[in-house]
C-alpha cells in the first residue's frame, strides 16, 4: 500500500511545549483525570505508521489555553498553533492542524482564527464544547460563529470539564463518562439555541461518536414539539443531528457504531484515534476492531478510514488517487510492521482487560 492511501486521523493531539510549561506552572499534571502524556511528533509518526495512518490534524485537548489570565490564553493560543503550523511543515504530508483559539474571550478567539486560518492555512478550528461554564451555542460567541460561518470553516468539537462535572462527587476520572456529557450538551446547545441553524456553512465534526448524542437522538428530537426550540429548529432536530460529523476515536465497537449508522449517513463518520491519551496499545486495538467490524462493509470502512476526511478536506488527496476504492490500511514501511507485530501481545493482553 502506498502512503498516500494510509488513514486521515481526525482527533490526534498535540502537546505543544509551551503548553506542557503552562500545566506544570499551574501545578496540573492531569487532564480530566487521564496524565499528561510525556509526548514528542515522533511518538506519532511512529504510532500513525504502525495504524497505516498517513495524516494526522492535530488538536490541543481540554483544558484549552485559558487558565483565568488573558494575555496568558492569547499568548498560549498563538505559540500552539505556531507549533504545529512548524510540524506540519517538517513532516510533510504527515501533519495537518486545527487552530486552538483563546476561549472564551470572543473577540481575541476571533482575531485568532483570521491568523490561523488565513496566515497558517490550519484545516479548522478546535473547540471545547464548554469553556468557563459557558457551552457552545452561547450567545456571547456570537461573532465567532458569523466569522466561522464566512469562512466556511470546520470545526472539531472536543469535550472539557464542567464546573458540574468536577463537582458531582463520583470517583470516576473525568474522560471516562463526564467528558461524553460535555460533548453532548455542546452539541445539543449548538441545534436548541439555533446556531446551527443561523450558521449553516459551519462544518462541525463531534468527538467520541458525538458523547451520548446518537443514543438520545429520537428522545431529543421530541423538542420539536416545544414551541421555543420548534422556531429555532425549523427543519427539525433529526435533521441538525445528522448534518453533524462524528469521529470514532475511543468508539469503534459495535455498541457505538452500530447507534451511530443507523442514525446518520455514513459519510459522515470519520476516522479518529485520540492519541498519544488514547496509548499505543488502545490505538492500535481501535483500527484493529474498526477493520474487524461487521457493522459497515469493506468500501464504507475504507470511506470512514480515508475518502469521508476527503470531502473535508480536499487538499489532502493525492495526485491520481481514486474515490472510493476500497484500501487495506496496514502498516505504512517494513519497520512499521515490525513495530506492529511487536505490540501485538500488548494489544491482546489490553483486550482481554476490557473485556473482563
Amino acid at each position: 500500500m502506498s502512503r498516500s492511501q494510509g488513514r486521515i486521523d481526525v482527533h490526534h493531539h498535540v502537546i505543544p511545549p509551551a503548553f506542557t510549561a503552562t500545566m506544570s506552572r499551574r501545578g496540573l499534571s492531569k487532564v480530566a483525570g487521564a496524565p499528561l502524556p510525556n509526548w514528542t511528533p515522533k511518538q506519532s509518526i511512529e504510532i500513525m505508521d504502525i495504524n497505516g495512518i498517513e495524516t494526522a490534524l492535530t488538536s490541543l485537548s481540554a483544558p484549552g489555553v485559558y487558565f483565568g489570565d488573558r494575555k496568558e490564553a492569547i499568548a498560549l493560543a498563538r505559540d500552539c498553533n505556531e507549533f504545529s503550523a512548524s510540524m506540519r511543515e517538517q513532516h510533510p504530508g504527515r501533519f495537518g492542524m486545527f487552530a486552538v483559539l483563546p476561549m472564551p474571550l470572543t473577540e481575541e478567539a476571533c482575531a485568532e482564527a483570521e491568523y490561523a486560518l488565513d496566515t497558517l492555512n490550519a484545516d479548522g478550528i478546535v473547540l471545547l464544547a464548554s469553556t468557563e461554564g459557558h457551552f457552545l451555542g452561547d450567545p456571547r460567541f456570537e461573532e465567532l460563529m458569523a466569522e466561522l460561518d464566512r469562512r466556511k470553516a470546520t470545526v472539531f468539537v472536543h469535550p472539557n470539564m464542567h464546573k458540574t462535572s468536577d463537582e458531582i462527587g463520583l470517583n470516576l476520572p473525568g474522560f471516562l463518562i463526564e467528558f461524553l456529557c460535555d460533548t453532548t450538551r455542546g452539541a445539543l446547545n449548538l441545534i436548541a439555541s439555533g446556531t446551527m441553524e443561523r450558521y449553516p456553512n459551519i462544518r462541525w465534526i463531534l468527538s467520541h461518536s458525538g458523547g451520548f448524542l446518537p443514543y438520545v437522538a429520537w428522545r431529543v428530537s421530541l423538542s420539536n414539539m416545544m414551541p421555543d426550540v420548534a422556531e429555532k429548529t425549523p427543519r427539525g432536530v433529526m435533521t441538525y443531528i445528522k448534518n453533524f460529523y462524528y469521529d470514532t476515536a475511543l468508539s469503534p465497537s459495535v455498541y457505538s457504531l452500530g447507534a451511530l449508522k443507523e442514525l446518520v449517513d455514513p459519510s459522515h463518520i470519520l476516522f479518529g484515534s485520540d492519541f498519544p491519551f488514547a496509548p499505543a496499545p488502545i490505538t492500535a486495538l481501535q483500527t484493529k476492531t474498526l477493520s474487524a467490524s461487521e457493522i459497515f462493509n469493506a468500501q464504507q470502512k475504507s470511506a470512514i478510514g480515508r475518502d469521508n476526511a476527503l470531502a473535508l478536506f480536499p487538499h489532502y488527496k493525492q495526485d491520481g488517487e481514486v474515490p472510493g476504492m476500497v484500501r487495506e490500511f496496514s502498516p505504512m514501511n517494513s519497520k512499521a510492521k515490525f513495530k506492529a507485530k511487536a505490540i501485538k501481545p500488548l494489544v491482546h493482553l489490553v483486550d482481554r482487560l476490557r473485556n473482563r
